[in-house]
């Protein structure tokens, strides 16, 4: 099972940019737990770029545990069921919250 650092690591290479058209957001993960930490993603005329630490200006922050994201990533866990008990929190763009999950390969 990969680590969480591992997944950002890999984010930029399972982007689909034919599913970004339009977008144009920072993207903000906030991880708690082992192997935890801050992440964010710039997506910006149908290219990703993931990098270490706070985003500038986020349209959307992530916060979630390390082991829910892991599962999240794995298939064991929705977001949206992650979402609805709480585990999940989302701040900003709740359309671009919802958009998100078709725009990574898993």
């Amino acid at each position: 099972m990969p680590t969480v650092k591992e997944t950002f690591d890999a984010m930029a290479t399972r982007f689909r940019s034919d599913k970004s058209a339009g977008t144009n957001a920072v993207i903000q993960y906030d991880v708690s737990g082992d192997g935890g930490g801050t992440w964010h993603a710039v997506i910006k005329d149908g290219a990703c770029t993931v990098k270490q630490g706070a985003g500038p200006n986020p349209t959307l922050t992530l916060q979630i545990a390390a082991q829910d994201w892991l599962d999240m990533l794995s298939g064991k866990q929705s977001g949206q069921m992650l979402f609805m008990s709480g585990k999940l929190k989302v701040k900003g763009d709740m359309g671009l919250a919802m958009k998100l999950g078709s725009m990574f390969q898993m």
